[in-house]
């Protein structure tokens, strides 16, 4: 399926084929800006959606897996990591940190290890959905995997 894919859903692929996760990467047919749009394309409830949000935790990138439900609460997720500051990072600061655009980031497939926050409301569901690299890839995961190919943290987010 690779030679399908765009380039930065091949390199997520791969991470997650090295990673032994067990789902494929999907294209969408069209973009899914939000959770909502993105739980019709794929039939399934918004809040089985892994928004995939960055943030600049002083300086440092920090991505949150939060459902497509919920809403970070900025300040919890600050006091939970024990940084000063957490802001929703620049575009570039994204695609600096994780080598993907915004609309598209996904739990894997950066050029370094993201500290990463993965939402406990996940974990109801038997399946979630997260984006694979491309703002038109998604992939179906589950809750542990998410944590396990992240090496993430389960979090309340909000």
């Amino acid at each position: 399926m690779s030679e399908n894919l765009p380039a930065n859903a091949v390199v997520v692929e791969s991470a997650l084929r090295e990673l032994g996760a067990s789902g494929e990467i999907v294209v969408l047919p069209e973009k899914a800006p939000t959770a909502a749009i993105a739980a019709a394309q794929v039939g399934c409830e918004v809040g089985a959606i892994a928004n995939s949000l960055i943030f600049d935790a002083d300086g440092a990138p920090l991505l949150v897996l939060t459902s497509g439900a919920h809403r970070v609460d900025v300040a919890l997720i600050a006091r939970t990591v024990g940084a000063e500051r957490v802001r929703r990072a620049t575009p570039e600061f994204v695609r600096a940190a994780t080598g993907q655009p915004i609309g598209g980031v996904a739990p894997v497939g950066h050029p370094a290890p993201v500290r990463t926050l993965v939402d406990n409301w996940l974990g109801k569901h038997e399946v979630v959905w997260a984006a694979g690299g491309h703002p038109l890839t998604v992939f179906p995961t589950t809750f542990d995997e998410l944590v396990r190919i992240t090496g993430g943290t389960p979090v309340d987010v909000e």
